[in-house]
């Protein structure tokens, strides 16, 4: 059974998913681990982790801010979008991305925005290519956007 928890610090899930993110095979996983380690999120920004039978396989956040510089003002972002290889295929990024969207449009916002290298990933989930952006690192990356609407 898969469940998609709207994660604070304090969490149940909270410790599990950090250790995930720490040792997963993906750059940015140590880095979502230190910011969840230090609880660096506002007190509206979430974490989301994707739970098989209990155990946590995946995770993505719910920010004010990604990668863009402050110059531009889109709010809020989907980021860190992880599953665990042996769990990929299995629509878990498409379970957490309609929570992180749902709780985005409960939260009033009406677009949401996400940061990526990715092709053809994000626009499967209706997402539209905004344009090529230069990130906060000097490396370029795609935006995308989509209404909260589901």
């Amino acid at each position: 059974m898969v469940e998609i928890y709207s994660m604070t610090q304090g969490h149940y899930y909270w410790n599990e998913t950090l250790t995930l993110a720490a040792k997963c095979s993906w750059k940015a996983g140590p880095y979502l681990a230190e910011k969840m380690k230090n609880n660096e999120f506002a007190e509206w920004e979430r974490v989301f982790a994707a739970c098989v039978d209990g155990k946590v396989e995946g995770f993505c956040t719910l920010t004010e801010k990604d990668e863009l510089p402050s110059k531009y003002e889109f709010t809020p972002f989907i980021g860190f979008v992880f599953v665990d290889e042996q769990y990929r295929g299995k629509r878990l990024s498409e379970w957490m991305i309609k929570s992180a969207i749902s709780y985005a449009h409960a939260l009033g916002y009406e677009k949401i925005y996400i940061m990526s290298g990715e092709i053809g990933f994000y626009e499967k989930y209706g997402f539209t290519k905004l344009g090529n952006y230069e990130t906060v690192y000097g490396s370029i990356d795609q935006l995308f956007v989509k209404p909260t609407l589901l």
